[in-house]
């Protein structure tokens, strides 16, 4: 067993957390990748879009002249919203998982539910062509949260018990 913050950490509690981080990592990057394709590449209006809608790109243009101009803007904010989350998700992966801070499982939870979870609810809502593909970084970002709590490996008041000591390291107080 190695010791971290003066407490063991088992070979595979060891292997959850290096495996969650990776994972975390590519989800990162992923959303980076999809937010430059929205900003970029993404026409403004899909053929699902259209047949969502239930309407030709004839009829679309002709009822609403300036939509595909406006949606492109959108596009453009949504992707750069999509990359940022990107930028700090891969940042917190790669470095802030390392501290192993109260409350950072709660924030992949509610990261992942807040983005990829609901893009995912929304493709299938809308019945769109990409629903099923859309499910893939659900289920990778959910397996990465389960093997991050489970690299914790300790109860809440041992991890409790951690920070109280790693945080009287970092103000000096606990002098050895």
């Amino acid at each position: 067993m190695q010791k971290t913050a003066g407490h063991s950490v088992s070979p595979t509690a060891k292997w959850r957390y290096e495996l969650s981080r990776w994972i975390f990592i590519g989800c990162g990057i992923w959303l980076v990748g999809l937010g430059f394709y929205f900003s970029f590449f993404r026409p403004a209006l899909l053929p699902e879009d259209l047949r969502s809608m239930g309407t030709t790109l004839t009829q679309a243009r002709a009822a609403l002249p300036g939509l595909e101009s406006w949606l492109q803007k959108v596009f453009v904010v949504m992707g750069a919203f999509m990359a940022g989350t990107g930028v700090l998700t891969t940042f917190v992966a790669a470095s802030v998982l390392r501290m192993r801070l109260k409350g950072a499982s709660w924030v992949l939870a509610l990261s992942g539910s807040s983005t990829v979870a609901t893009m995912s609810a929304v493709n299938f809502a809308i019945q769109s062509d990409f629903r099923w593909l859309l499910v893939a970084p659900v289920v990778i970002w959910f397996a990465g949260l389960v093997l991050y709590i489970g690299s914790l490996g300790r109860s809440t008041e041992a991890r409790a018990g951690a920070e109280r000591d790693t945080a009287l390291d970092h103000t000096g107080s606990n002098q050895r």
